[in-house]
């Protein structure tokens, strides 16, 4: 089956599982049946040979899955069988935050550039952890490096400015987390994460009364 034709929610849980079994394989496990990677996940098996099945044959009937092998194979699936560099506009809070965090590049990611509207204001270029570039800067860093991937953490005022910035720059895929839902070309891919609405999406919960 094409890969354009794989739902969304299965690629979301092919990191899941990528994420798992990677654990599973520090633990010492070597084979794997869908029952165990369901009760870990909190899927049904059913739902694990479904997505698995998108992609080929996967495991050994009666026996399971090869812990290492199939780990391997969803990065290949992923195509994170490389490191792929990301640029990174806006060094705010957030965009610190995203800048200093590690667990990146065990997925396969690396921030290799960072760019921002003060670029000598912001708190990474006081600290001298990484060097920020002005936005006037980003289409020749993103060529020069050859970057694919933007994320885009910068207030909502200004991010549709920067989307088309970073489309003009050669980017094909953004991980969004302004509040808006910006508007690229066909071939531009983008995740949006919006943090309010994934809050408010558990107050919804929280706020209902417990049955007794």
């Amino acid at each position: 089956m094409k890969r354009t034709k794989v739902p969304t929610a299965t690629v979301g849980r092919l990191s899941i599982y990528g994420r798992l079994l990677i654990q599973m394989e520090e633990e010492g496990v070597e084979v794997a049946s869908s029952a165990q990677l369901a009760a870990r996940c909190g899927l049904n098996p059913a739902q694990i040979r479904k997505d698995l099945a998108y992609f080929g044959a996967f495991g050994i009937r009666g026996v399971g899955y090869r812990v290492n092998e199939l780990k391997d194979r969803l990065k290949d699936v992923l195509g994170v069988t490389r490191v792929w560099k990301v640029a990174l506009v806006g060094a705010g809070n957030l965009g610190s935050a995203l800048a200093a965090y590690r667990g990146f590049l065990a997925h396969g990611f690396e921030i290799d550039a960072v760019f921002d509207k003060y670029p000598n204001r912001c708190v990474l270029s006081a600290k001298k952890t990484v060097e920020v570039f002005g936005l006037k800067e980003l289409k020749r860093v993103v060529s020069q490096r050859g970057i694919k991937i933007g994320v885009v953490a910068v207030p909502q005022e200004g991010a549709q400015s920067v989307v088309d910035q970073l489309v003009d720059a050669g980017i094909q895929g953004i991980l969004n987390f302004a509040p808006i839902r910006p508007d690229v070309p066909e071939h531009v891919r983008v995740k949006n994460v919006d943090l309010g609405s994934e809050l408010e999406s558990l107050t919804f919960y929280l706020s209902k009364p417990v049955k007794g």
